[in-house]
């Protein structure tokens, strides 16, 4: 089969389309031709050497993917040859085809497109994990989203619409910031004006935020301690912005009984990971497939563009999912 590779770590130049070996289904997986695959900023890092694949996973970029069943591994009998897919892989998605274990696998509706399914699996779950199974979201709790235009935010704003609770977002442009609000965000706040304390503030009564998505990281982290009510729960899922805290004030967490959650889905054992693509599909699945709720694509590049794509994450213009065709 064909797949994207690199010559080595570095910049997208660095990537190229090869033929590698066709993975063979296992007792339990599935074999999947892989139609669309989705850019993750995981990617990125790794094709910097800076975020290798957990052990026994393929070394190829691409975590998620969309397409159809080619073949079943021995004892398979919850999916057909045929059927229309879509899943969360350890790696291996920018490729002509990918094993899958079949408790990993969601259907894909009819009404939704191959690229639209590519661009569910890594942001929905991290999602729907991040909100129920870490952050315990219930209805009426508040939201703040950051990043909220980022694949992962516009999931997360939908599934906190769904939960019957309210996201606020904050974004760098106007556009960005516009199109959360048309997802159910409540509100947004464009970062490049400063600090968004007192925007929290206001748009929670003085309350603060119940639970707080941030991808940022350090330079965040005292305005979002500064952000959460009382119970509050801080849940950091990357830091684009740097890791190293200065000063933590523990007597804030303490007196305000605060929270501050790391999480990764990628590192996850299978079983974590069948459990949570299950929990999802009981709480989003119909949703998806009634349009209540849908996956935001950017843009669509044919993957032998992928330098392409790559770069055009790096540059951070996207709004929703940068997709990958494979042809």
């Amino acid at each position: 089969m064909l797949a994207v590779t690199m010559s080595s770590f570095g910049e997208p130049e660095v990537l190229h389309i090869a033929e590698v070996e066709t993975p063979q289904p296992g007792p339990g997986e599935v074999l999947v031709r892989v139609r669309a695959t989705a850019l993750n900023r995981a990617d990125l890092l790794q094709r910097r050497g800076l975020y290798p694949p957990p052990p026994g996973a393929s070394d190829i970029l691409g975590l998620e993917m969309a397409g159809e069943v080619a073949e079943l591994g021995k004892g398979v009998t919850s999916v057909n040859v045929g059927d229309r897919v879509c899943a969360l892989l350890p790696g291996g998605g920018y490729a002509q085809y990918a094993c899958v274990p079949a408790g990993m696998l969601m259907r894909l509706p009819n009404t939704l497109t191959f690229a639209q399914g590519a661009a569910i699996p890594e942001t929905f779950l991290t999602a729907y994990l991040n909100l129920f199974v870490l952050g315990r979201l219930a209805p009426g709790e508040t939201v703040l989203v950051h990043a909220g235009a980022s694949g992962v935010g516009t999931s997360a704003i939908q599934l906190v619409r769904l939960a019957g609770a309210e996201s606020i977002v904050t974004a760098g442009t106007e556009a960005k910031i516009q199109r959360c609000l048309s997802l159910g965000a409540k509100a947004g706040w464009n970062y490049h004006e400063g600090s968004f304390v007192d925007f929290v503030q206001q748009h929670t009564d003085g309350r603060g935020a119940d639970i707080i998505f941030d991808f940022i990281g350090a330079p965040y982290f005292a305005d979002n301690i500064a952000s959460l009510a009382t119970d509050g729960r801080l849940i950091v899922i990357g830091t684009m912005g740097g890791s190293k805290v200065d000063a933590l004030d523990l007597g804030q967490l303490l007196g305000r009984r605060l929270q501050v959650i790391g999480t990764a889905l990628r590192s996850r054992s299978l079983a974590d990971k069948i459990a949570l693509t299950s929990a999802f599909q009981a709480f989003a699945g119909d949703a998806l497939a009634r349009g209540d709720i849908v996956p935001v694509v950017d843009s669509v590049f044919d993957w032998r563009d992928v330098q392409e794509a790559h770069k055009y994450m790096e540059s951070n213009r996207n709004t929703g999912k940068i997709v990958l065709n494979v042809s």
